[in-house]
């Protein structure tokens, strides 16, 4: 595993991320936003926010929306 958190719009990565959790599979985690929830501009603050703000145990195994609100 690289311990990268993973930025997705894919809502199977959802899929992948709750399984994975049922499963007690550790991750660096998810940061997901749908592809319509906002613009690209909004999405791009918003992970600058988010990985700026958050230690690397803040966000694994969890999935993390966007945009904040």
């Amino acid at each position: 595993m690289l311990g990268r958190v993973l930025f997705s719009q894919d809502d199977d990565m959802l899929r992948v991320a709750a399984d994975w959790q049922r499963q007690g599979r550790s991750s660096s985690g998810v940061i997901y936003a749908h592809q319509l929830s906002a613009g690209i501009g909004t999405l791009v603050k918003d992970l600058e926010l988010v990985l700026s703000c958050c230690t690397a145990n803040e966000l694994a195994n969890r999935v993390t929306y966007l945009p904040l609100k």
